[in-house]
């Protein structure tokens, strides 16, 4: 052990500056079974120039945060989100509107039939081309049956209610509380001039999270209220107006969006806290502090919570419109085809979506562990929300692209697949804090250990909710605008 040690206070009139604690290295002492030691603290004053609001500048590290290689993010962003842009071009609008022509042509031609009357057998020729060499419809592709073939075939069913609609309708409210919860601390941190530097105001930042927790539990309720009654008339309960199981299951999906998120957080903080209290590390929280969450819970964000689910339950979803939705739901199910081509297949198209989400912030990510783990304070918040912004924009574009295939296939089940696409990139987010852990830190032991990996859940978890909500939400205005723009007989 050092016997003695130099404790150096920087002062600047009547604010301290900074406070240096150096060990003497002759002092190094072996220690031995009854040895005497005598320890020494040596306090030295020095006075500086440097001013209060500086202080921290020794510990910020502005050439790490603004390096080249957050350019580098930015531009690989960009080109990312243009070479989406044009594979969703290419892929999805293109072929779209081929497909209204030929619908438009198919009902063109089925209208003339029935006003004259006649009964030709068609006969079909897939090889011919939609025009003809001077520009005009190919009359010979007006006598196809087209709704055998391509997204419109589930015209009947891809409005059909998905499976587990309570737990969806939870997970989306949840989402998009996240998303006015991470809105709000965007707006936060840019306004760091009016209540002073992030890295200064720890307690305001979790002040200002658990506040705007409490409040955006409204947005949580109405969001999932206003889902579930915009897809319970097309479950069983609902077609047939069933009061006792539809009450049930207005009460479930209440009691799923209330204790949702908080049961996770509050599962994996047990058992950190638990940990923390067996090695005694300062990561514990007391007893009173947790009763203090627990009735900001119960008193403040429950009540929000189910008062919005009211409010998305009687909300006029669309205006006046009595129809939610563009096309009539068939009375039976469609029966989705099994031998599909594998690019078809979500399975296979959700994790290709999360690895362009996940390659988006790829860099920025490290920036991010490095400023949570290796005790740095993030500055580049411009580059953080620019980079945010993006992750969006290809998420929405990814989730939209593998609905579309969904569909094309003759998969309606589109809910659930939106959710995944978005979400998947939860799962790359956590295998790279995996490989982090193991190459990038030197951390050992179980309650370092406990602790990374449990903060590291809860990370990759709430950015899965948030990303699958916005893919949802992106899916379903995709879905909603293809489908609006069709006849229907």
């Amino acid at each position: 052990v050092y016997t003695k040690r130099t404790l150096k206070v920087s002062y600047n009139q009547d604010r301290i500056i900074k406070i240096d604690l150096k060990s003497e290295p002759t002092s190094f002492t072996e220690v031995k079974v009854g040895a005497q030691l005598r320890f020494e603290l040596d306090i030295q004053w020095e006075k500086t120039n440097t001013p209060f609001h500086s202080r921290f500048d020794r510990y910020l590290d502005h050439a790490f945060f603004k390096h080249l290689f957050n350019w580098f993010s930015i531009f690989k962003c960009l080109m990312m989100v243009l070479f989406l842009m044009g594979l969703v071009v290419l892929i999805v609008l293109r072929p779209l509107k081929k497909d209204y022509a030929r619908y438009a042509l198919a009902h063109g031609r089925r209208d003339e039939e029935q006003r004259e009357d006649e009964d030709e057998e068609d006969v079909e020729e897939k090889c011919k081309p939609l025009m003809d060499s001077e520009c005009r419809p190919n009359t010979h592709w007006s006598t196809i049956d087209f709704e055998d073939s391509g997204w419109k075939q589930v015209h009947g069913d891809v409005f059909r209610a998905p499976k587990f609609l309570p737990l969806l309708a939870a997970i989306l409210g949840t989402g998009w509380q996240l998303v006015i919860l991470g809105a709000g601390f965007a707006l936060f941190v840019v306004a760091g001039p009016l209540h002073g530097a992030v890295h200064e105001e720890w307690g305001e930042i979790m002040y200002f999270i658990l506040v705007c927790y409490c409040f955006s539990s409204i947005v949580a309720g109405y969001a999932s209220g206003s889902y579930f009654k915009l897809y319970f008339p097309t479950t069983p309960a609902g077609r047939y107006k069933s009061d006792t199981d539809g009450a049930s299951q207005w009460q479930l999906v209440v009691a799923l969006t209330v204790v949702l998120l908080p049961t996770i957080l509050a599962a994996v903080l047990f058992v950190l806290n638990g940990i923390a209290f067996i090695y005694g590390t300062i990561y514990y929280i007391p007893f009173l502090t947790m009763m203090k969450l627990f009735f900001l819970w119960v008193f403040a964000s429950v009540p929000l919570c189910i008062l919005g689910t009211l409010l998305g339950r009687h909300a006029k979803l669309g205006g006046q419109i009595s129809e939610p939705f563009p096309c009539r739901l068939n009375a039976i199910p469609r029966p989705i085809p099994g031998d599909i081509p594998w690019y078809r297949v979500p399975a296979n198209l959700i994790p290709l979506a999360g690895l362009f989400s996940f390659g988006s912030i790829l860099i920025e990510l490290y920036y991010i562990l490095m400023s949570f783990w290796n005790y740095k304070y993030y500055l580049a918040h411009s580059f953080l929300l620019g980079v945010c912004a993006l992750l969006i924009l290809v998420v929405c574009m990814t989730t939209i692209t593998v609905v579309y295939f969904c569909l094309n296939s003759g998969n309606y089940l589109w809910q659930w697949t939106a959710f995944y696409s978005g979400g998947s990139t939860s799962l790359y987010v956590f295998l790279y804090s995996v490989y982090y852990y193991a190459f990038k830190t030197n951390m050992n032991g179980l309650p370092q250990m406990a602790v990374y990996f449990g903060y590291m859940l809860l990370i990759s978890l709430g950015l899965g909710i948030l990303c699958g909500t916005l893919g949802h939400w992106a899916a379903n205005k995709f879905v909603h605008n293809i489908f609006r723009h069709i006849k229907v007989d």
